[in-house]
């Protein structure tokens, strides 16, 4: 998945667009796009060997600034209230209501004109 990314040029370590064989330091910057977000997070340290997922924290520091997340949940939030997760397209009843919603609207506002 991350070679994929390096070879679409989506990955960039201190501003300058990685290949996936890029060798990288303490200090160094990794920009991605992951989740309509753009991720930022700086390398601590290299640990000598491999290690488990749960102790990769301890080598990098999440730089992603807070308001990136909010902007993610109100994504989620505007999707969700447009039609749930699950339900599929409008049925024929759906539609109709939608369309008498907003006639009913547009009635409403030639009334007060």
């Amino acid at each position: 998945m991350v070679t994929e990314a390096c070879k679409k040029n989506h990955v960039t370590v201190n501003g300058l667009v990685a290949k996936p064989s890029k060798e990288v330091f303490p200090t160094d910057k990794i920009t991605f796009r992951k989740d309509q977000i753009t991720q930022i997070i700086t390398v601590l340290d290299i640990p000598e060997s491999r290690l488990g997922a749960k102790l990769v924290d301890m080598y990098r520091r999440n730089d992603t600034p807070a308001e990136a997340y909010q902007h993610l949940e109100l994504l989620k939030l505007s999707k969700e209230h447009y039609r749930k997760n699950g339900t599929g397209r409008p049925t024929k009843k759906d539609r109709r209501d939608i369309d008498e919603f907003g006639n009913e609207i547009k009635t409403d506002e030639e009334e007060e004109n």
